[in-house]
């Protein structure tokens, strides 16, 4: 089965255009080398591809016939990412959250008082 369908049928892309993108842009490896889309996957390769800014790692355990339910994914493939991949996504997000984003609604007291102190502290006319 071709590397980009193999990854939309364990639903790790939700498009195969996605997925051949992916594979197009570099960010697919099976067995440490990366791939075209039309590569062909078989039982026992090690598959390595970078979304949303985790490496996750997964080994082909069989091929399916055509794209399978949530829960029948683990009978296809083991996912072997390590931990502090995730850990790093989770800071990423708490950063994120901290401040608002741009539009989503009128400043706060606190980023009122932000800008009005900046504003006063700014460069000074003579």
């Amino acid at each position: 089965m071709r590397v980009d369908k193999y990854l939309w049928c364990v639903r790790y892309y939700k498009t195969r255009n996605i997925a051949s993108t992916a594979c197009k842009k570099g960010h697919v490896r099976v067995n440490g080398q990366s791939v075209k889309p039309s590569r062909e996957v078989y039982p026992t390769d090690k598959i390595t591809l970078r979304k949303n800014q985790i490496d996750y790692q997964l080994t082909v355990l069989d091929i399916p016939e055509s794209r399978v339910g949530a829960k029948l994914v683990d009978i296809y493939r083991v996912d072997t990412t390590p931990k502090e991949a995730f850990e790093h996504s989770d800071l990423l997000q708490y950063s994120k959250d901290y401040y608002r984003k741009k539009g989503s609604g009128r400043p706060t007291k606190k980023d009122r008082r932000d800008i009005d102190d900046y504003l006063d502290d700014g460069p000074q006319e003579k």
